[in-house]
């Protein structure tokens, strides 16, 4: 103990820190003093020591002197690569009493912490909102000013944060690092790795307080709650179609492109839906997952299933407010809707009679050629 308190003998009587040299006392005072002596040229900045101004000039020169011999990644000041060694050598020193995680730098203990007291000291002055972290506000303050800085260069996508851009890139190299142990299944993104894991252990932890509903993941609660609000932000510039969800409005936007990108390799029909292809292909291969619990029918959608359940609980939630008719099914009622409108959209070739419903049709084409048509 003599020993150390020899090796620093100058000591500091603001806040009593010591050194062992009078040259570094003499630096620490004027952190005290506030006396920042030494300017950038080029931006203004000022510094209380000399050493943290060369270190600042590297940000304007580019200059990263300091190279790591494992991976080769360089760097503008020393500190900064002993910081990166550390992801080398695993050595996490720092340990948070409260929970037991550790960390390579202080500054992400110190991070780490204010997750325990809820600390957020770094407030938007636009619009108030906090946050525990520095960087968490800089990120935020994109959503105001709508810069986006980082480019991909193969597609000219751009991006607020440069995390989402490194999560983009993996799209056009096909880098899927995140591997499930059960099935193989292969992600781009952690946390998409572990959304998947909860189709194995069934876990559902978010819970809809309005019926109870359950799901995997936050969004697909946030998505579920317009069902209940009624909220359809998402509109469609063309016909004023209006969504609950983005990647509805982009699905029904087919509709009138007219693009259908996914193709049965069976037998060529294509779809403008993933969903609507993975569901064709079962009438190839007769899969038929979905099964009735009470008079065990099985389907080949699970919508179909639903349809089904109801011709056993008698429910019956269409209703006509014209004539107060009641139907099972959303399609049923809207066939029966052009009774009253007068619409009569299938069309004979043959005639041109016209009738409401396509059943209709093909019980009329008979008359014409003697043969059963089927619909």
């Amino acid at each position: 103990m003599q020993s150390n308190m020899a090796d620093k003998a100058y000591s500091s009587e603001v806040c009593g820190s010591s050194f062992a040299q009078k040259s570094n006392l003499l630096c620490h005072i004027k952190t005290h003093m506030g006396e920042k002596l030494h300017s950038c040229e080029v931006c203004g900045f000022s510094f209380v020591q000399q050493s943290h101004l060369l270190n600042h000039m590297t940000t304007h020169t580019g200059e990263k002197p300091h190279s790591c011999e494992v991976c080769g990644s360089s760097f503008a000041q020393k500190s900064n690569l002993l910081r990166h060694i550390k992801t080398h050598t695993g050595v996490k020193p720092h340990s948070c009493v409260v929970c037991g995680f550790s960390f390579a730098q202080k500054s992400h203990l110190l991070n780490h912490m204010t997750t325990h007291t809820g600390e957020k000291p770094h407030s938007c002055e636009v619009c108030g909102s906090s946050f525990a972290q520095k960087s968490h506000l800089l990120n935020h303050m994109t959503t105001h000013t709508g810069e986006k800085p980082h480019s991909c260069e193969v597609c000219g996508s751009t991006f607020a944060r440069k995390s989402y851009f490194l999560r983009h890139m993996k799209i056009h190299t096909g880098e899927r690092p995140h591997s499930c142990e059960v099935c193989g299944h292969s992600f781009t993104q952690k946390s998409d790795l572990l959304h998947h894991m909860k189709t194995h252990t069934g876990e559902k932890p978010h819970s809809c307080e309005v019926c109870g509903s359950s799901f995997a993941r936050k969004s697909n609660l946030l998505n579920h709650m317009k069902t209940h609000t009624g909220e359809k932000p998402h509109f469609c510039e063309v016909c004023g179609s209006c969504f609950a969800q983005k990647s509805n409005l982009l699905n029904h936007m087919k509709t009138h492109t007219g693009e259908k990108p996914h193709s049965c390799e069976v037998c060529g029909c294509s779809f403008s839906q993933k969903s609507n292809l993975l569901n064709h292909v079962k009438t190839h291969t007769g899969e038929k997952p979905h099964s009735c619990e009470v008079c065990g029918s099985s389907f080949a959608r699970k919508s179909n299933l639903l349809n089904h359940m109801k011709t056993h609980t008698g429910e019956k939630p269409y209703s006509c407010e014209v004539c107060g008719s009641c139907f099972a099914k959303k399609s049923n009622f809207l066939r029966h809707m052009t009774t009253h409108m007068g619409a009569k959209p299938h069309s004979c070739e043959v005639c041109c009679s016209s009738f409401a419903q396509k059943s209709h049709l093909f019980i009329h084409m008979n008359t014409h050629s003697g043969q059963k048509y089927l619909d």
